[in-house]
């Protein structure tokens, strides 16, 4: 279950101004805010559930170097 839902309400055409204020807040944010936010944008754009997504181990093989 997911802890936000989407307000399409919430949309609106903004200014420069405004936008570089969007901006600013973004990065007052501490970087694992901002990547928190970004997997749930990413997770809400795809329809993926955000705890069941893992890495696929089998795409890539391990070997050693010599």
């Amino acid at each position: 279950m997911s802890p936000y839902k989407l307000d399409r309400t919430a949309f609106k055409i903004q200014s420069f101004q405004q936008a570089d204020n969007n901006r600013s807040y973004w990065l007052s944010k501490t970087p694992l805010e901002r990547l928190a936010a970004a997997w749930y944008l990413s997770c809400s754009a795809y329809n993926v559930n955000q705890e069941q997504i893992k890495m696929d181990r089998t795409a890539f093989k391990m070997r050693k170097r010599k």
